[in-house]
């Protein structure tokens, strides 16, 4: 009886809400039955049916608003501006530092007299306006100011110095640049460089000795300008917002683009599918120039083999969004206050959340650790929050983070800037990132693909289509692209040619497009998917994603062009994986006390290798690649390597040896790194 009334009920559900012929539906449920073993896809129906309907219904709602503000060619700033009207007088931020409270109306004033005066500078819609400071409100108030002049901004990593910094402002083709006078010596050191018509604007704190001496003082200026709506720009629900930079894989940071609509997007599926009310304040310590506050990740061994239907452990998780978009997204779009931090501090962590009444908190997976790791205190047992939201959170330590702080629902999420297959924890699995239904899987296209885990190269069937994964599987999770769906289209990178690395065709049918994300999942017989690993010449280290291409051209350079492998390797008691350097130098003579201080100029200090590897070679593939797998095995253990290895000290700023000695002493997490 009840499998019968389930089998009616999502039938119907296909055919009404889904709007799926009854042959796709029938066909797709009697394949499904037969393939899947007959009454294992019974246990399978029962168990996922309410999970799998409740995404659904998530989906079509927010396609359906999606849809509507495509034709109504609403915006972020028209959608902000709805929420302004509701409760003008609400608290939309507060920034910790310095306590200061801002309204709804305020912010949308602060953000009018942003467009107004850069609208008075020359500044036009497609124009570009780089902003580079530490988190506060002011951060949210230019963006948005920009985007109501439909001025695109380029968020720049406040971690990025010299090359990446100049590459970063160069290649966004800003007209204007406006950095926290906290960031002012690192604009001093690249202003030589910069394109003379570029207008500097200092945010903060004025000390005209302190900065470039073309840098105008913007807070006075904006005080200044009109507070009403400019004139609005002809922009539409897909045209672009703002770019966030992203290591990626390879080479310098690159542009992801994100437009109105997947800013949207992103904001909307975690605001319906984790359940969140109005009236949530969310506390949010992580950087807002990361649409995640930051697409962080969690690095764990590669998961054993185990028996489809067995949970995975959880892997890396790198997502986009909690921070400026699933954060502030919340703020800007459904009226929740927004608790903003300026660094992340473990120890006031707590204090925080019960000041501010803040009911979710976002996370990353490093920081759920280092809570962990402090001594037990009573504000853990006095705060008011229901929800922690985010993502890399791993398995094993999921059920001791939620009981210890007695917070009821983990909202795990999983996606990337500019992916077009977010996935959601909806039901608070323990260490899944999201899930894909195993009764209706068209629905959302998304699939995992069978790769070569060395190569990452997409395996085939005889018909030239990828070839599908099964539970327990691992496979590359990739998402169909469709252009003319805002779900589903890909708008890539600023730069073009970034593109193709992250496009492949056939893969689902002939003549098909879909994204790679170079993630390697595994699914369980439920449809939930664990991560298993991240592919591509990155790791991930103090929240951080290091492009290996990227350090290795730095470390050459300061080498005098010695040939440089960079990877990562595993530390006992840490969150991802600390950067190693395997240099070649014949006659193993190398400068380490004046490497490390050029080391400290040039980039920041979590992509600064911790360990070093000096041997008379690099072995090289046939194309010239230098070959990583043998020497990130061996890794940095004096037993195995017998070349000379060398850690840097945190205390003493330098490279010393690494011995048996100081080996055991960072295996057992007495050495700080």
């Amino acid at each position: 009886m009840l499998l019968g009334a389930s089998l009616v009920g999502v039938l119907l559900f296909s055919k009404l809400v889904l709007k799926l012929p009854w042959t796709q539906v029938g066909f797709s449920l009697l394949f499904l039955y037969l393939g899947s073993g007959g009454w294992r896809f019974i246990r399978v129906f029962i168990k996922t049916i309410r999970r799998d309907i409740f995404g659904g219904l998530v989906l079509l709602k927010v396609k359906a608003k999606v849809r509507q503000c495509l034709r109504e060619r609403r915006t972020v700033p028209i959608l902000f501006a709805s929420t302004v009207r509701r409760h003008p007088d609400k608290t939309a931020l507060i920034f910790e530092g310095t306590d200061t409270h801002w309204t709804f109306r305020q912010l949308d004033e602060y953000s009018s007299s942003v467009a107004n005066f850069l609208q008075a500078r020359g500044l036009a819609s497609g124009d570009v306006a780089a902003i580079f400071m530490e988190n506060r409100n002011e951060f949210v108030g230019l963006w948005l100011g920009m985007a109501k002049l439909g001025v695109e901004a380029a968020l720049i990593n406040t971690n990025l110095r010299r090359d990446a910094l100049l590459h970063c402002l160069t290649t966004s083709r800003a007209r204007a640049l406006v950095f926290g006078s906290e960031m002012a010596s690192a604009i001093c050191e690249i202003h030589a460089s910069l394109d003379p018509s570029l207008s500097l604007f200092c945010s903060g704190s004025w000390e005209p000795n302190a900065v470039p001496t073309s840098t105008e003082h913007l807070d006075p200026l904006l005080e200044d300008a009109p507070k009403h709506l400019p004139s609005c720009p002809d922009k539409g629900f897909t045209d672009k917002l703002f770019y966030i930079y992203t290591s990626g894989t390879t080479g310098l940071p690159k542009a992801a683009i994100v437009v109105h609509s997947r800013y949207y997007r992103m904001a909307a599926l975690v605001y319906y599918g984790f359940r969140m009310r109005p009236n949530d304040i969310i506390y949010d310590c992580l950087p807002l120039y990361h649409s995640a506050g930051n697409s962080r990740a969690v690095t764990q061994p590669p998961a054993p083999a185990r028996s489809p239907g067995t949970p995975p452990l959880s892997g890396r998780a790198i997502l986009p969004p909690p921070g400026n978009i699933v954060g502030i997204g919340q703020c800007l779009l459904h009226g929740m206050t927004v608790v903003i931090r300026k660094k992340f501090s473990a120890s006031r962590f707590w204090d925080d959340c019960i000041k501010y009444k803040c009911t979710i908190v976002q996370y990353i997976g490093e920081l759920c650790r280092y809570l962990l790791n402090q001594p037990p205190r009573e504000a853990e047992n006095q705060h008011q929050v229901r929800m922690a939201l985010g993502n890399g959170l791993r398995q094993s330590i999921w059920t001791n983070f939620s009981s210890r702080f007695h917070i009821p629902q983990v909202a795990e999420f999983y996606g990337a800037t500019e992916c077009n297959c977010s996935l959601g924890n909806f039901d608070s699995q323990v260490g899944a990132c999201g899930f894909n239904s195993r009764i209706l899987s068209f629905v959302y296209p998304i699939r995992l693909v069978r790769v070569n885990e060395d190569t990452m190269e997409l395996i085939r069937g005889p018909d030239g289509i990828c070839i599908p994964c099964q539970p327990g599987e691992p496979g590359q999770l990739v998402g169909r692209i469709i252009q003319k769906d805002p779900l589903r289209r890909f708008d890539g990178y600023l730069n073009q040619g970034a593109n193709n690395k992250k496009i492949a065709k056939d893969v689902f049918k002939k003549g098909d497009q879909a994204y790679l994300t170079g993630d390697v999942l595994v699914m369980d017989e439920l449809g939930y998917l664990y991560f298993r690993d991240r592919t591509g010449d990155t790791f991930r280290w103090k929240g951080e994603n290091v492009s290996t291409t990227e350090v290795e051209g730095t470390l050459s350079r300061l080498l005098d062009m010695a040939d440089v492998a960079v990877y990562g390797v595993e530390v006992p008691g840490t969150e991802g994986r600390a950067g190693m350097a395997a240099v070649a130098s014949p006659t193993g003579n190398c400068d380490l006390e004046r490497f490390a201080q050029d080391l400290e100029k040039e980039l920041p200090l979590y992509a600064r290798p911790i360990f070093l590897r000096i041997l008379p070679e690099l072995h090289k593939t046939g194309t010239y690649k230098l070959q990583k797998t043998e020497l990130r095995k061996e890794g940095f253990d004096p037993a195995i390597v017998k070349d000379p290895l060398f850690y840097l000290d945190a205390r003493k700023g330098r490279y010393v040896p690494l011995d048996q000695e100081a080996y055991s002493r960072i295996q057992a997490g007495e050495e700080k790194l």
